[in-house]
C-alpha cells in the first residue's frame, strides 16, 4: 500500500490529514479523541495572551443547499476563551502521549514584538512541533488589529513572521487570509519573513443570511448580528484556486503549503495535494460528521494512490501544477461537442431547457413528433452546461472533434462507427458518435 507519511516544513505526521485550528481542537479531550480516530495531526485552536477573550452565545450560521446540510458554515467565534496556562498544560500532555502525531499551535497576539516573544517561549516549553500564525480571522479579532488586519497588509505579515523566526526555533506556518485581492502577496511576504510554509485558506468574510423576522444577520445575538468567517464545502473552489496560485508562483520558490477549505473526503484532499498542498486541514466536515470520517479519507486516498501507481505523497504533490495556466495560453483550436447517450436518457429535458434558454440552442427536443433530445453540432460550442445539468451520470459527455483529438476518436474502440466500418470517413463517424470515455 502507498506510504501516506507526511513531511511539511520540518513537521512530520503519519498521514496528511490534520484537524484545523477550530472548536474540534479546543482542548485535550477533543484532540485525544481525534488522535484515537486516526488523524495525523492537529492545529490547536488559536491561543492568545491573557486576559483571554469572551465568546458570544449563538456562534454559527449555515447554508443548506438542495438538501445538503451545512453546504457552507459561518462562524462569529473568536480565539480560545480558555486561560493560556490551561491550554499550554494540555498541549504538553497531549504531545507526550502522542509523540508521533503532529501538534501545531495556532497563535494570535497583538502586533508587538515583545508579545510574540512572550507567547513563543511558553509554547516552545510544551514540546509542540510548530506554530501557525493566524493572520486570517476576518471578524472580531480583526477589530482589535489582529487576524486579517495583519494578513491584509503584506508588510505586517513579513514583519511579524520575521519576529517569530528570530525568537523561536519552531517551524512556522503562516495562515493566510483569502480576504485580499491577490493571495500571492501574503505568501510572498511570509516567504520574505522566513516562514517555513503557509496554510490556506482561512475563512471568507461573509453574512450568511438575514433573519427576516428579527431583521438582523444570522447568527443573531440578542437582536443583532455581524459579519463572520465562511467555510465548508462551498469555499473549496476558492481555496483550490488560491493554493494553485501560490504553488505556481516563482517568487515563493516551492514554499510548502498546508491546504484548507471545504475538504470533506479523500477526493477533495487529493485535489489539494496535486495542486501543491503537502498536508490538508479539515474543520467543517469534522464538525458535521465527527472525527471518524478520517478513516474513509485515509482508505480512499490510499486506494486511489495504489490504483494510480503513486507510492508516496511526494509522488503526488504538485502533480497538476504544470497544467494550471493563464487563460491566454489555452488552445483556442480545441473543440468538443456534447454527446447524448440515448440508452441512459430519462427524457427529463433539462439539457434542452438549459441550452435553449441560457446557452446556444444546440439541443433539439423532438424527432418525428416524439420527445427526443439530440445535439445540433453546428450550434454546439462545447460549453459543458448540458452535461452539468443532466441528472444522470455519463448520459451526456463531451467528445473532442478538432483535428488534434478527432483522429484519435475515430480509431477509439468505444466509437460505434469503428465497430460498423473498417475505415469510416470522418463525417460519417461523427454522425454516429454516442458516447466517449
Amino acid at each position: 500500500m502507498p506510504d501516506l507519511r507526511c513531511t511539511i516544513a520540518g513537521i512530520t505526521s503519519p498521514n496528511p490529514f490534520w484537524l484545523a485550528s477550530a472548536p474540534p481542537t479546543d482542548k485535550a479531550y477533543n484532540v485525544n479523541r481525534a488522535f484515537e480516530a486516526g488523524w495525523g495531526g492537529v492545529v490547536w485552536k488559536t491561543l492568545g495572551l491573557d486576559p483571554h477573550v469572551v465568546n458570544v452565545s449563538s456562534r454559527y450560521g449555515a447554508t443548506t443547499y438542495n438538501g445538503q446540510r451545512i453546504a457552507g458554515l459561518n462562524n462569529i467565534e473568536l480565539i480560545t476563551d480558555r486561560p493560556l496556562d490551561v491550554n499550554l498544560r494540555e498541549i504538553a500532555q497531549v504531545k507526550r502521549d502522542w509523540p508521533e502525531r503532529a501538534l501545531i499551535v495556532s497563535l494570535m497576539v497583538p502586533c508587538d514584538e515583545h508579545a510574540w516573544q512572550s507567547i513563543l517561549s511558553q509554547v516552545e516549553d510544551t514540546g509542540a512541533d510548530a506554530v501557525e500564525l493566524n493572520f486570517g480571522c476576518p471578524h472580531g479579532m480583526s477589530e482589535r488589529n489582529m487576524g486579517a488586519a495583519v494578513g491584509q497588509v503584506p508588510e505586517y505579515v513579513e514583519m511579524v513572521t520575521r519576529w517569530v523566526k528570530q525568537a523561536s526555533r519552531l517551524p512556522c506556518l503562516v495562515k493566510l487570509t483569502p480576504n485580499i485581492t491577490d493571495i500571492r502577496l501574503g505568501a510572498r511576504a511570509a516567504y520574505a519573513g522566513g516562514a517555513d510554509g503557509v496554510s490556506l485558506i482561512n475563512t471568507i468574510n461573509s453574512i450568511i443570511a438575514v433573519d427576516l423576522d428579527q431583521m438582523a444577520p444570522e447568527p443573531t445575538v440578542d437582536g443583532k448580528g455581524t459579519h463572520g468567517g465562511y467555510c465548508g464545502p462551498a469555499v473549496k473552489p476558492i481555496a483550490l484556486h488560491m493554493v494553485a496560485e501560490i504553488a505556481r508562483d516563482a517568487k515563493t520558490s516551492g514554499l510548502p503549503i498546508s491546504g484548507i477549505g471545504g475538504i470533506s473526503n479523500w477526493r477533495d484532499a487529493a485535489e489539494f495535494i496535486v495542486l501543491g498542498a503537502s498536508s490538508v486541514q479539515v474543520c467543517t466536515a469534522a464538525m458535521h460528521y465527527g472525527f471518524r470520517i478520517v478513516n474513509d479519507m485515509i482508505d480512499g486516498l490510499s486506494n486511489w494512490m495504489d490504483d494510480k501507481g503513486f507510492a508516496t505523497l511526494d509522488d503526488l504533490c504538485r502533480r497538476a501544477v504544470p497544467n494550471v495556466t493563464d487563460w491566454k495560453y489555452l488552445n483556442l483550436q480545441y473543440d468538443v461537442k456534447a454527446r447524448i447517450d440515448q440508452s441512459r436518457c430519462i427524457q427529463c429535458g433539462l439539457c434542452h431547457i438549459a441550452c435553449e434558454d441560457a446557452a446556444h440552442q444546440a439541443i433539439t427536443a423532438s424527432r418525428d413528433g416524439q420527445r427526443y433530445f439530440e445535439v445540433v453540432d453546428k450550434n454546439c460550442v462545447g460549453c459543458n452546461l448540458c452535461m452539468h445539468v443532466c441528472p444522470v451520470d455519463q448520459c451526456i459527455t463531451m467528445a473532442r472533434v478538432d483535428a488534434g483529438g478527432y483522429a484519435n476518436w475515430t480509431t477509439h474502440p468505444n466509437n460505434p462507427a469503428c465497430q460498423a466500418e473498417a475505415d469510416p470517413k470522418p463525417d460519417e463517424s461523427l454522425s454516429k458518435l454516442a458516447t466517449i470515455e
